[in-house]
């Protein structure tokens, strides 16, 4: 069902506040890049900085500037199930094609209450859901037997982004849930390792600005044309590691910067890069052709 490579969207900001033109630009950046979809308001999106309303209004302007061109996975977990149950909604009013459900981060539920939480939403609406496994950012993995059991007790449980780096878990995943279940890389740097054992795409913070050529490599694997993908994976595998060189999003939303596609501004906790870290990724930017000069 989501097959293939979706962005996950960063928020621009300007003065403080959602950068409504420059989110139009990157979306149909993305939709001229050719991806299959976009992920916003997740964590590269800054999504716990938003208040309740921009969260809401990030989604309805993803929606909208997407056409139906694209699709809409709509970022909204939460480790509050009741909050998360209400984003979940809202997303589904706004016509989200479906929605990215991140382990609750810091209260670190057992994986019971890993079940009851996603159990929780997947009642409350009708959008199919992506389950979101990483961590390093949540403390706690979703286990497989966790996913498995979630996967035959929801049928609109479909699928996960799996960011825990550990091929194993897609290996394991996919054995025990078939094929029928969609699992994505969470990382850009191990898109194909992952597939190469079961992945079937990446929910990608490089195809920000790369959009093209992560899109590329991801249908050249799937077509079987393993060359073209290696090829592809080689030449801006510097930028994926470079794209972290600092906690995401701020690379990501410093590269767009550099582009001339969004003000550099983050809200707090987050700061901007760096002077040595922003030296080490407009190389990485120069070295693959995104920047010029």
């Amino acid at each position: 069902m989501f097959n293939g490579t979706y962005t996950a969207i960063v928020t621009p900001f300007k003065n403080g506040k959602v950068d409504e033109a420059a989110l139009e630009r990157l979306v149909k950046f993305q939709i001229k890049g050719g991806v299959d979809g976009i992920v916003p308001v997740g964590t590269t999106g800054e999504s716990p900085t938003l208040d309740f309303d921009e969260h809401k209004r990030v989604m309805e302007l993803a929606v909208k500037y997407a056409g139906g061109k694209v699709k809409v996975i709509a970022g909204t977990g939460a480790n509050c199930t009741r909050e998360a149950i209400e984003l979940t909604k809202a997303a589904e009013d706004l016509g989200a094609d479906g929605t990215l459900q991140v382990a609750p981060y810091y209260n670190k539920p057992t994986q019971e209450g890993l079940f009851q939480h996603y159990h929780a939403i997947a009642r409350a609406t009708n959008l199919p859901m992506l389950l979101y496994s990483i961590p390093g950012r949540c403390g706690i993995e979703i286990a497989v037997e966790t996913v498995n059991r979630l996967a035959h007790d929801s049928v609109n449980i479909v699928g996960i982004k799996e960011a825990g780096g550990n091929a194993d878990r897609v290996s394991q995943l996919r054995a025990v849930l078939g094929e029928k279940f969609t699992i994505l890389s969470g990382d850009d740097s191990l898109t194909l390792p992952f597939m190469s054992v079961g992945a079937k795409g990446v929910i990608s913070v490089a195809s920000n600005i790369i959009p093209k050529e992560v899109s590329n490599m991801v249908k050249a694997y799937s077509m079987g044309n393993l060359a073209v993908a290696q090829k592809i994976h080689h030449k801006y595998y510097p930028l994926f590691k470079d794209l972290f060189v600092e906690t995401n999003p701020v690379p990501v939303k410093a590269a767009l910067a550099m582009m001339g596609m969004m003000e550099e501004e983050y809200r707090l906790p987050l700061v901007s890069l760096s002077s040595k870290s922003k030296e080490t990724l407009k190389a990485s930017l120069r070295m693959c052709s995104v920047l010029k000069n």
